[in-house]
């Protein structure tokens, strides 16, 4: 039986099980910071093709870090929104030091 988790608090500790493979974290980091780039680009020329560039970049590089690397199914498809939340608190804690992704 899948645990059901309330809350993001709960949730993360999780999540952080599901990413223990420095090259999934650095994937992840990678189509995070892509993601970032065309979201700010969205909001500068307002083209929405870069809200389909940051989707296929954030998404597509932490699936394939997850079918080919983890080899794990990917928290998205169970905990969207938390998932989503915690790939950004993932991607701040690496720029601090606290995942190693090298």
């Amino acid at each position: 039986m899948v645990k059901k988790y309330k809350t993001l608090k709960e949730f993360y500790p999780y999540y952080l099980t599901e990413h223990s493979d420095k090259t999934t974290k650095l994937f992840h980091f990678i189509g995070t910071a892509l993601s970032i780039f065309f979201i700010i680009r969205l909001v500068i020329t307002l083209e929405p093709i870069n809200f389909v560039f940051a989707l296929l970049s954030g998404y597509g590089f932490a699936w394939v870090s997850h079918f080919f690397v983890e080899k794990n199914k990917p928290a998205t498809f169970t905990y969207p929104f938390y998932s989503l939340l915690s790939d950004y608190m993932m991607f701040w804690e690496i720029l601090k030091g606290k995942h190693k992704i090298f």
